[in-house]
């Protein structure tokens, strides 16, 4: 059986757009060129998410206005999901909706009570533009809701309200990476 490379080996970590820059809110274009410039920004991703430590990252988070998303996150049964997702389109957020911890790395070291469906089905294309269909439960389909958000220009601050909203809004102020920008 050959192996597959591991994703993100031939990648560069690239800088991490951080909450309060307009790109996080902006939505981003439709992916068209299937080319080599593409292969090379999911390697970018997958180098920057592991990195960074995260399970999800959407081109957005690393200044690129592109509909991509790359992703090494568990489901509820631990079962590893790893992939990538060019011209993600949600078809379903079905199930029970559930309040989890949510965190993001564009909001580093912060997290929030977030409501989510616990299943997502997300259908795309491949970096070499062959359709894909990725089915989450749990965690991951948290994850995939989670990135489809963010090309959509939203963040899961977005989905707060009231006090959890304000909570996180006052952390976000006293962060140490928002006196760094």
């Amino acid at each position: 059986m050959r192996q597959s490379p591991i994703p993100g080996t031939h990648g560069r970590v690239r800088p991490l757009t951080l909450h309060g820059d307009p790109a996080l809110h902006t939505p981003c274009a439709e992916v068209t060129d299937f080319g080599p410039e593409l292969a090379r920004l999911v390697e970018d991703l997958f180098a920057t998410m592991y990195a960074a430590q995260g399970v999800g990252l959407a081109a957005n988070q690393i200044g690129v206005p592109l509909r991509v998303f790359v992703y090494d996150c568990p489901d509820d049964e631990d079962v590893r999901h790893v992939g990538h997702v060019i011209n993600p389109r949600p078809t379903a957020t079905d199930g029970v909706v559930i309040r989890g911890p949510e965190g993001c790395l564009s909001l580093p070291g912060l997290e929030a009570g977030t409501e989510r469906y616990d299943h997502a089905v997300v259908e795309g294309f491949t970096v070499t533009g062959e359709p894909v269909t990725v089915h989450g439960t749990g965690f991951f389909a948290r994850c995939l809701q989670h990135e489809c958000d963010h090309l959509e220009g939203r963040i899961y601050a977005d989905h707060l309200s009231g006090w959890r909203h304000r909570r996180l809004m006052r952390q976000v102020a006293k962060a140490s990476w928002r006196r760094m920008g």
